[in-house]
C-alpha cells in the first residue's frame, strides 16, 4: 500500500492540553482537558484521548471542527501553542471511550516545528541514552526524596520541641506563681503572727510590773505569758523557714526557668524563621499568589486577596522586594476585576477568579500592604495602584451623606474594620503623597466611627452600623488603626477597650495537636463563646492582633513615663505570643518539606459567629494566622507606616 502521509511519523508521547473549537473558531468547551501524542510528523499529530464526555465525543466527529492545543514539550519551560483541523477520528478498536484523532496544524510557527521534531527524534534515536539519564534522574529523586524526608522530619522534631519547651514553661509558670502565693499567704501569717507576739510581750511587760508590786494571780498570769510567748517564737521560726523553704524552691525553679525560656527563645526564633520560609515556598513562581490555607481540599487552590496583602506586608517587612513584586505584578496587571475593584479570591495557579465578590476590605487591606511596601522599598512603582484603590473607596464614601463606608458595591451593610482599614490606608496615603484628600475622608471615616461604632456606655465597639456584635479584631484595630493617643483625644479610653476585648473574648481550650497529643491554649476567640454555643476557641491571626496591639499600649505608658503599667501591657503580650507557640505546626504538604506554621484556629469547620466557617482539617495552614504571628513578634503593625 502507497504512504499516502506527507511526512515520516516519529512515536512519540508529549502531553497535550486541548480545548475544543467550533467550525468559526469559538470554544466549544473552554476548559482544558488532557490527551496524548501517539505519533509526530512535521504536519501533524495523532492525539489519543480518553473517556471524554458524551456530547464532546460526537461532536468531534463533525467535519471542519478544530483543536486547540497547547503541547508539553520535555525538557522545555514553554510549550507549544497551535491550532489543528480534525482530519479522522477513530475508536480504539476494543476500548470503548478511547479514541485516536489525525490533526493537521493550522500555521505551525517553522521554529516550534523544529524544537517537536527536534525532542521526537532525539527519543528514537538516543532511547538507551534516555533510559539511562531516567535511571540517574530515578536515583536523584530517590535521594532527594530521602532528603527531603530528612528535612521534613527535622522540621518537625524543630515543631515538637518548641512545644514541648512551652509546655515544660508553663508548668514551671505555674509552680512560681503557686509559690507566690504560697509565699504570700505565710507571709500574711507571719505578720499576723509578729503582731500577736508584739502584744503578748508587751502584755507580759504589763504583768511583770504587777508581779513587782505583788498582786494577785500575777504569777500564774505571767507564766501562762511566758508559755503563750515560747510558742509564738516557736510558731514564728517555722513559718520563717518555711518561706526560707519555698524561697529556695522559687530560686531553684525560677533558674529552670530562666534555662528554659531561654531554649524556647531560641526554638520561636527557629520556627518563626521556618514561618516565613513556608510562606516563600507557597508562592506560585507563575503567578505570585500564595495559597490562603494549606489542606483544605476545598479552597486548597484558592488566593484570598487578604491574605495576598498579608504576605505582600510579610514580604516587604523582611526586605524581600522580589516576592512582593511578584504579588504586585499580578494585582497591577494580570488580576480581573469588577466594579469597585479587585475580587475577593483568585486560584492561585493560574490566577484566575475563584470568588466574584468585590468587598471593600480586602481591596483597602491590598492599598494599605502597596503603601507599607513603598514606604520600605522606596519603590513607588505601584504608589498609582494604592491611589487607584483609595479612589474607588472615596466613591463609595460618598454614597454615603455621613461618610462611612459601605462593606462593597453590591452590599448595604457597614462594618467596623472595613472603616478602621479605611482610616489607616487614608492616614499612610497623606503621609506618602500629602494630598488633603485623604486627610478629608479619613476624618470623615472618623466621624462616622464615633458617630456609629464606638459606644463608650455599653459594648465600647460594635462590630458595625445598628450592629452591637462583639468582634474581637475591631478592637484590636482600633489600637492599631488609629492609635491610643488618639482615640484618649476625641473621648475613647484605649484600656477600656483591650480591657473589655480580654473580659468577653480571651479564651483557654485544650488544642488537640495533629500529632493527636492536647495541649493548653491561652488566647482569643472570634467573638464571645457564649453568643455561638460552639465552647471556646482560639484564632492564631485574632490573637497575634491583640498581641501587637497589647505592644502598642505598652509602648505608649512607657513613653508617658508609667513604667508599670506599659510592663503590664508588654507581659501581657508576650504571654499570649508565647501561648501561640503551642499551635505551631508542621506543614501538611509534601511540597511545605514540613515547614512551620499554623493553623486559622484550634477547631476546624466551626461557626466563628461572622458568618464564616473555620476551614477544614487540623493540619490546615493558614497564610492569615501564619504572617499576623511573624508580624506580632517582630512588633510591626500593618496598619501604621514606620517612622
Amino acid at each position: 500500500m502507497t504512504e499516502r502521509r506527507k511526512y515520516i511519523r516519529l512515536d512519540s508521547v508529549f502531553p497535550v492540553q486541548f480545548r475544543l473549537l467550533t467550525k468559526d473558531g469559538k470554544c466549544f468547551v473552554s476548559e482544558w482537558m488532557q490527551g496524548f501524542t501517539c505519533n509526530i510528523s512535521k504536519g501533524g499529530i495523532c492525539l489519543e484521548i480518553n473517556n471524554p464526555k458524551s456530547d464532546l465525543a460526537e461532536k468531534i466527529k463533525e467535519p471542519g471542527m478544530k483543536l486547540d492545543l497547547e503541547i508539553a514539550i520535555p525538557l522545555s519551560a514553554q510549550p507549544v501553542n497551535v491550532q489543528s483541523d480534525i482530519i479522522w477520528v477513530k475508536e480504539k478498536e476494543g476500548q470503548p471511550k478511547r479514541y485516536i484523532l489525525g490533526l493537521n496544524y493550522i500555521a505551525m510557527p517553522l521554529h516550534h516545528n523544529k524544537r517537536i521534531m527536534r525532542v521526537a527524534w532525539t527519543k528514537r534515536l538516543f532511547a538507551p541514552i534516555a533510559l539511562g539519564i531516567i535511571v540517574i534522574l530515578g536515583i536523584g529523586f530517590a535521594l532527594g526524596s530521602y532528603l527531603n524526608f530528612i528535612l521534613i522530619e527535622g522540621n518537625r522534631a524543630l515543631v515538637d520541641q518548641l512545644v514541648g519547651i512551652v509546655q515544660d514553661s508553663t508548668v514551671a509558670k505555674q509552680i512560681v506563681k503557686q509559690i507566690n502565693k504560697d509565699k504570700e499567704e505565710l507571709e500574711i501569717k507571719l505578720h499576723t503572727l509578729k503582731n500577736q507576739l508584739g502584744a503578748a510581750v508587751e502584755e507580759r511587760a504589763k504583768l511583770s510590773e504587777k508581779a513587782e508590786l505583788k498582786e494577785i494571780n500575777t504569777t500564774k498570769r505571767l507564766e501562762e505569758s511566758n508559755r503563750l510567748i515560747d510558742k509564738l517564737n516557736k510558731d514564728k521560726e517555722n513559718l520563717q523557714e518555711k518561706l526560707i523553704a519555698l524561697q529556695s524552691k522559687e530560686n531553684t525553679v525560677s533558674e529552670d526557668l530562666m534555662r528554659l525560656n531561654r531554649k524556647k527563645a531560641t526554638l520561636e526564633k527557629a520556627n518563626l524563621d521556618k514561618m516565613y520560609q513556608w510562606l516563600k515556598i507557597h508562592q506560585s513562581p507563575r503567578t505570585g499568589l500564595v495559597m490562603s490555607f494549606e489542606g483544605d481540599g476545598d479552597i486548597s487552590n484558592w488566593g484570598f486577596t487578604y491574605d495576598q496583602s498579608l504576605a505582600l506586608l510579610a514580604y516587604s517587612n523582611f526586605g524581600d522586594f522580589s516576592r512582593a513584586k511578584k504579588i504586585l505584578n499580578f494585582f497591577d496587571k494580570k488580576a480581573e476585576r469588577a466594579k469597585g475593584g479587585f475580587l475577593n479570591a483568585y486560584y492561585v495557579n493560574d490566577g484566575k477568579p475563584a470568588e466574584y465578590a468585590v468587598h471593600s476590605g480586602p481591596n483597602i487591606w491590598l492599598g494599605i500592604a502597596i503603601a507599607q511596601y513603598t514606604k520600605m522599598s522606596e519603590d513607588t512603582t505601584y504608589l498609582k495602584l494604592s491611589e487607584e484603590i483609595a479612589r474607588n473607596i472615596m466613591k463609595l464614601q460618598a454614597e454615603d451623606t455621613e461618610g462611612g463606608l459601605r462593606g462593597g458595591w453590591e452590599v448595604e451593610w457597614f462594618a467596623t474594620e472595613h472603616n478602621l482599614d479605611a482610616y489607616a490606608l487614608f492616614n499612610m496615603l497623606y503621609a506618602l503623597t500629602n494630598k488633603k484628600e485623604y486627610l478629608a475622608s479619613r476624618d470623615k471615616i472618623l466621624d462616622w466611627l464615633l458617630t456609629h461604632t464606638y459606644d463608650k456606655s455599653d459594648v465600647p465597639i460594635k462590630r458595625g452600623k445598628g450592629d452591637g456584635t462583639i468582634a474581637t479584631d475591631t478592637y484590636a484595630w482600633s489600637i492599631a488603626a488609629i492609635g491610643p493617643e488618639k482615640l484618649e483625644k476625641i473621648g475613647m479610653n484605649p484600656e477600656r477597650i483591650l480591657e473589655f476585648a480580654e473580659n468577653n473574648c480571651a479564651v483557654e481550650v485544650d488544642y488537640k495537636r495533629p500529632e493527636g497529643k492536647s495541649v493548653k491554649v491561652k488566647g482569643f476567640d472570634f467573638a464571645p463563646n457564649r453568643h455561638v454555643g460552639r465552647g471556646g476557641i482560639v484564632s492564631s491571626e485574632w490573637t497575634a492582633q491583640m498581641v501587637i496591639s497589647f505592644r502598642i499600649l505598652a509602648d505608649y505608658y512607657y513613653k508617658k513615663g508609667l513604667i508599670a503599667k506599659g510592663r503590664s501591657y508588654e507581659f501581657k503580650a508576650d504571654d499570649y505570643l508565647s501561648s501561640l507557640s503551642n499551635m505551631v505546626i508542621s506543614s501538611p504538604s509534601a511540597s511545605g518539606q514540613g515547614e512551620s506554621c499554623l493553623p486559622y484556629a484550634t477547631l476546624d469547620f466551626v461557626d466563628t459567629g461572622h458568618g464564616w466557617t473555620t476551614p477544614k482539617g487540623r493540619s490546615t495552614g493558614s497564610v492569615a494566622g501564619t504572617a499576623y504571628t511573624l508580624f506580632a513578634y517582630y512588633k510591626f503593625n500593618p496598619l501604621e507606616l514606620k517612622q
